[in-house]
């Protein structure tokens, strides 16, 4: 997930380089969006593992 992220990222940085304002800012979207995933689901692991490690 964290590479589609990224993925994104630097589709809306090209799109920006060439001008395409409404590209940039739908991937630039996606990205933030699919990043928050990605830092929610991950601690959620580690808050998992630590739980499984104490028992």
């Amino acid at each position: 997930m964290l590479y589609w992220a990224a993925v994104f990222l630097v589709i809306a940085l090209i799109a920006g380089v060439f001008g395409f304002g409404g590209i940039a800012t739908a991937s630039a979207g996606v990205a933030q969006v699919l990043f928050f995933i990605f830092l929610v689901l991950f601690v959620i692991a580690l808050i998992a593992r630590a739980i499984r490690s104490q028992t």
